[in-house]
């Protein structure tokens, strides 16, 4: 695999800076590579105790009796509670559904629902407890999928639900009745996608403890701020008397942003036993706290001109939620949201509904709610230039949304260059050459995506800013100190928030130490989630860096003298003739003439004591006017196209791939060896869901395939020659003109490798993953049919 550090100057042509735009190391590279960095499990604190979650074993229940006596027998158990002993307050990440207790105080709604806690001296005594709990239930009639969960006679999950439809969305701009008059050609397509799972490395772990009035949460999650605000809302504290940290996250991709069992019953433990309590999920506890990808049934209508203009889409969607909503609102949203932002029309219908079902809860993972959509589109606008005589790229040049434009959605698209990215794609991958000569088995496909950069909407409260950031220069200038609760979940946020805190400073880069992470010594951030960190935390840290080289450039403005010289005057210069570029202040017109950066620092402490910057994001108003409007509505949009070659066994149905091209609209690129890491990084997840990631449950609803050697997940050696470009973009709404990579990235990879896998056998194969099973049973089916029309 080889990732290139590529630039096509198509658009832009950036200045050179001296630490931005540049491939500078990794702030945590030698903590990660020695071990020396922290995560929530390494973390150990003196009369620590240990605990885990009582879950269900049934998918649909009443609680009849909880019997704890055998357990608070065993020596080495210091507390065990369930849904009587902690507070009812219903909670989740969207305030319209709210509808998640601590514990299940009257029945469960899945295999492995959280009825309570346990805690004791250590792990072994622990789980001996664990065996010795016993649950009555009266077992209810379960739903594992939408269609059963939509049937007449199916039992109700939710009161609060009725036909169990926990979100229902209807919208429509333009004249679909009147487009679908003026079309050439109309066509109907229904794709499925599967549920999968982020697959992180690091289980979830917390650890809260109690000091004083105030308890003190160590937790492995994508958002302190949210964290805190949750814990303090289902406690009914002061947001101030949780503090909140997170130590190194072994990544997320949206698992680690809901609040988890683990969060709240660390609390309610610590605070019943006096004691710092550690809660921890195994690799199958991950699986069945779920907050995954939804499964998608999806049916698109598209109708076209004669040259291929789309004129209007029909877009219908019935999401799998699992057992409770989490970020399931967002999702279904953003669903069909997005695709007027890829593809430019004028005339579209969105429908969506969302089940609860007896199954673990969905949630954000990787592109919130994209992926699938885009591979159904994609697969289904490939049919439709088929069906022209188009060429699938044409098709996509033709289509692809422009730069400043509006969508009928109402959002406002600035720079976008999905045209561009589709020309340079199909020129570097040989497509032209490929496309319909290659042998039997071999395939080239192409998809396109994008994502938001950074969400316009926050979960509530939307007047706060979205990110604040200070910088404190220490009093002999020597050393910066970069504060922001930006969460680094192994993307490299806390690196390319440095760059862009050293470039504005004009302060040099591994002078600058970060502290973030944590609500008592950090600035307000939301946190990762929504491809934000860069776009969002980044203004945030510019404007924090201005504002302390601003008072650099007026202090040194009082230090510097020029004397007459060549037609230059001489006197006291003003700061607009100053700049201060690598630890260095200059006059502008006499480069010459200069101090360092710490001198002028120093003078500044001994007249004010204290030399700090702050800076804020808030995005504003924006997007439509509609329900949901929110949803999608964004500062920046990124766009992608990739293009991938399959090689595919006709008598085995086994997928390899052979190569696959990236291009990317990003913007201005912090720092490229991250972008192409991202890259590689999403490709790789989006081929995992493509090919094989299912997860997987017998008819009673118990999870089948919780751990990584069941659940099958791509590995360096299924990886293609993977070329990453990058187009020379510039964003207006973003610091520098950055936009996002690390989501965006993720969603063209499901229709581009369904599509060159169509391309390669000639069959589709209409719901996901495409096994080698379903690939030879397509193949099978298609033999007979042929034969069957022969005869």
């Amino acid at each position: 695999m080889i990732l290139m550090n590529k630039k096509f100057s198509y658009l832009n042509q950036h200045k050179s800076y001296a630490y931005i735009g540049k491939d500078l190391k990794r702030t945590d590279v030698l903590d990660k590579v020695t071990g020396r960095g922290k995560f929530t499990a390494d973390l150990k604190f003196s009369n620590m105790l240990y605990g885990k979650l009582i879950r269900s074993t049934e998918a649909h229940a009443r609680i009849l009796k909880i019997d704890t006596s055998e357990a608070e027998k065993l020596p080495g158990v210091k507390a065990i509670i369930t849904a009587k002993d902690v507070p009812s307050t219903k909670y989740g990440l969207s305030p319209a559904r709210y509808d998640e207790t601590i514990f299940c105080s009257d029945k469960v709604r899945y295999y492995g629902d959280k009825i309570g806690a346990v805690c004791a001296v250590d792990e072994e005594t622990v789980y001996k407890a664990l065996q010795l709990i016993k649950v009555e239930y009266e077992v209810l009639p379960a739903v594992f999928t939408p269609s059963e969960a939509a049937r007449e006679d199916a039992p109700q999950i939710f009161e609060e639900y009725p036909g169990n439809v926990n979100t229902e969305i209807h919208l429509e701009f333009g004249d679909v009745e009147q487009a679908k008059k003026d079309a050439h050609y109309i066509r109907t397509d229904r794709l499925v996608g599967q549920r999968t799972l982020h697959g992180v490395i690091e289980p979830h772990c917390t650890i809260a403890n109690w000091e004083g009035k105030r308890v003190h949460v160590h937790a492995a999650h994508q958002s302190a701020h949210y964290l805190q605000h949750h814990l303090a809302r289902i406690f009914n504290m002061k947001e101030g008397d949780v503090r909140v940290t997170i130590p190194y996250v072994g990544a997320g991709f949206g698992g680690k942003l809901d609040v988890s069992g683990l969060d709240v019953a660390a609390v309610a433990l610590s605070r019943i036993t006096g004691q710092p309590v550690k809660m921890f999920f195994d690799m199958e506890e991950v699986w069945l706290n779920g907050r995954g990808r939804h499964g998608m049934d999806m049916t698109y209508t598209t109708g076209v001109t004669r040259e291929g203009k789309i004129i209007f889409v029909e877009n219908e969607t019935i999401l799998d939620g699992g057992a409770y909503t989490g970020l399931g609102v967002a999702t279904s949203y953003y669903a069909g949201s997005l695709l007027t932002v890829l593809y430019d029309f004028d005339n579209y219908r969105f429908d969506a509904y969302r089940y609860v079902t007896n199954l673990p809860p969905c949630g954000a993972q990787r592109g919130h709610g994209q992926p699938h959509p885009r591979y159904a589109f994609e697969s289904h606008l490939d049919h439709i230039a088929e069906d022209l005589g188009i060429d699938p790229i044409e098709m996509r040049i033709i289509n692809a949304r422009q730069a400043n434009t509006i969508t009928p959605n109402g959002y406002e698209v600035k720079s976008y260059y999905l045209k561009e990215a589709n020309e340079l794609a199909r020129d570097v991958s040989g497509w032209k050459e490929k496309k319909g000569k290659m042998s039997a088995g071999k395939g080239i496909g192409v998809g396109n995506g994008g994502f938001v950069s950074g969400a316009g909407f926050c979960m509530y409260r939307t007047d706060l800013p979205h990110s604040v950031a200070m910088i404190k220069i220490y009093n002999d200038g020597t050393h910066a100190i970069l504060y922001t609760q930006a969460v680094d979940i192994g993307q490299g946020s806390d690196t390319v928030l440095t760059q862009m805190a050293a470039q504005a400073m004009g302060y040099p880069y591994e002078d600058i130490s970060i502290c973030t992470r944590d609500t008592d010594l950090a600035t307000l951030d939301f946190g990762a989630y929504a491809s934000r960190q860069t776009l969002m935390a980044g203004w945030a840290v510019r404007r924090a860096g201005e504002e302390v080289k601003k008072k650099i450039l007026a202090q040194a403005a009082e230090m510097l003298e020029v004397k007459e010289d060549g037609g230059y005057r001489s006197g006291k210069l003003s700061p607009d003739e100053l700049d201060c570029e690598e630890g260095i202040v200059y006059v502008k017109q006499e480069p010459a003439v200069n101090i360092t950066f710490a001198e002028a620092a120093r003078a500044y402490f001994v007249k004010h004591g204290v030399l700090t910057g702050t800076g804020y994001y808030h995005p504003g108003k924006l997007g439509g006017k509609h329900k949901g409007a929110a949803v999608g509505t964004s500062p920046a949009y990124s766009s992608a196209t990739q293009v991938c070659e399959v090689e595919v066994d006709m008598e085995t149905g086994l997928t390899k791939l052979q190569g696959t091209w990236d291009v990317h609209d990003s913007g201005f690129v912090i720092n490229p060896q991250l972008l192409h890491g991202q890259v590689h990084g999403a490709f790789s997840m989006g081929i995992g869901e493509t090919i094989w990631e299912k997860v997987v449950f017998d008819e009673k609803g118990k999870l089948l395939n919780g751990n990584f050697a069941e659940y099958r997940m791509p590995t360096a050696l299924d990886m293609p020659h993977v070329e990453s470009l990058v187009l020379d973009t510039f964003e207006p709404n973003g610091p520098w003109g950055v936009k996002e990579v690390g989501e965006g990235a993720t969603t063209p990879t499901l229709g581009c490798v369904a599509n060159a896998v169509y391309d390669a056998i000639g069959v589709r194969i209409a719901e996901l993953p495409l096994t080698p099973e379903k690939i030879w049973r397509g193949l099978k089916d298609a033999r007979e049919a042929k034969e069957k029309d022969g005869k």
